[in-house]
């Protein structure tokens, strides 16, 4: 598994962990990296994913609003909203390819989430990069 794919799920675990707990991004990332035994780049990447995705959660959240039709914030599940804002954060800020970050977040969904949740956010997904 790579560095990448690694960080990007720690920063699901962390931004997750905000969500559910109402916690400082920092004080998660203290416990979270304190504890991980990853290479140093790996943890790098990860807090960067994850302090950069919580700074823009209100914008993150507007889009998501904007793409799930008929589903209110608050019914999405906290797991699937950190990955749709993971996801969008990276598509809008940093130069990973589209297909890489649309692979590893479904990928991700698939394995920690819901039995829908992939369909769920390659829809949401899906409308925000075609638009």
């Amino acid at each position: 598994m790579g560095k990448r794919n690694t960080g990007r799920k720690l920063a699901m675990q962390t931004l997750y962990q905000t969500e559910v707990r109402k916690a400082d991004i920092e004080t998660v990332l203290d416990v979270f990296m304190e504890k991980a035994a990853y290479l140093e780049t790996t943890k790098e990447w990860s807090c960067f994913l994850a302090r950069n995705t919580f700074a823009k959660k209100e914008e993150l959240d507007k889009i998501i609003a904007q793409y799930a039709i008929d589903w209110d914030l608050d019914r999405i599940n906290p797991l699937d909203k950190s990955l749709l804002r993971l996801a969008l954060y990276e598509l809008k800020y940093t130069d990973t390819p589209l297909c890489v970050v649309l692979d590893e977040v479904i990928e991700i969904a698939k394995k920690y989430s819901t039995q829908d949740s992939a369909k769920f956010i390659n829809g949401i997904l899906g409308k925000y990069i075609s638009d």
